[in-house]
């Protein structure tokens, strides 16, 4: 099967890397420039979620394969003129900075507009993960955001705490085995059964303590995440 990626941003980079570390070739082209699109059996789209419609209607594939890597787009982004389409949801988080090694452990997520589609998009992502599973839009939709919580939010609690740390002689590394021990305690126990801290304590004066010592986003998002685990 030849395989375009159309896109040159963090996850065809990633993409392309691991087809080659399958030893499988792929052409990335660039989604600015479709003019000289290589002829291909799949087109995987690596763009921008508000421009994926656009790109795709550029190119003239009929009988190819079109799938798009989006989490929360569904697949009717492409047209009528694409019969044989559909969904390559790579549940991670991509960086060119730092290209995933072992593919293994990631899951994707496929959906397919024809019954033969979705085996032809089974082959392919089994080529990289053995973890493949059919998704509907609805519950992709909910995966994505469910991402959203527990990475994009996550990071930027670890940002916030590292700004706290800022005037002090600390440095952040000094947070990473607790970073890494809640991580790890999410593998055997529940969000619910590993939840710890003041809030889940209900201990009252040490939440009032610390919200003296924050400045005012700091302290909303204090309270509000401190209300939030005492009500479950």
């Amino acid at each position: 099967m030849k395989i375009c990626i159309i896109g040159t941003g963090n996850v065809a980079t990633n993409l392309v890397d691991g087809f080659a570390k399958k030893h499988i070739r792929v052409a990335m082209h660039s989604s600015r420039s479709l003019g000289d699109l290589p002829e291909a059996d799949c087109y995987i789209y690596a763009v921008a979620d508000h421009a994926l419609r656009e790109v795709a209607a550029k190119v003239d594939a009929p009988r190819a394969l079109h799938l798009h890597t989006s989490g929360t787009v569904p697949m009717d982004v492409f047209g009528e003129d694409k019969p044989h389409a559909g969904v390559l949801y790579f549940f991670q988080s991509f960086s060119k900075a730092s290209l995933i090694e072992d593919w293994s452990r990631i899951p994707v997520f496929v959906e397919g507009r024809q019954i033969d589609d979705v085996a032809a998009i089974y082959t392919l992502a089994q080529t990289l993960t053995s973890r493949v599973f059919e998704c509907t839009q609805h519950d992709r939709e909910r995966l994505h955001v469910a991402g959203v919580f527990a990475n994009n939010f996550t990071n930027l609690m670890y940002g916030m705490a590292a700004d706290l740390l800022g005037d002090t002689q600390i440095p952040f590394q000094v947070l990473l085995p607790l970073i890494d021990q809640t991580a790890e305690k999410v593998h055997t126990l529940t969000p619910r059964e590993a939840q710890t801290g003041p809030a889940k304590r209900d201990d009252r004066a040490v939440m009032a303590h610390h919200v003296s010592l924050l400045n005012d986003d700091q302290r909303a998002v204090y309270e509000l995440l401190s209300r939030l685990i005492a009500a479950r």
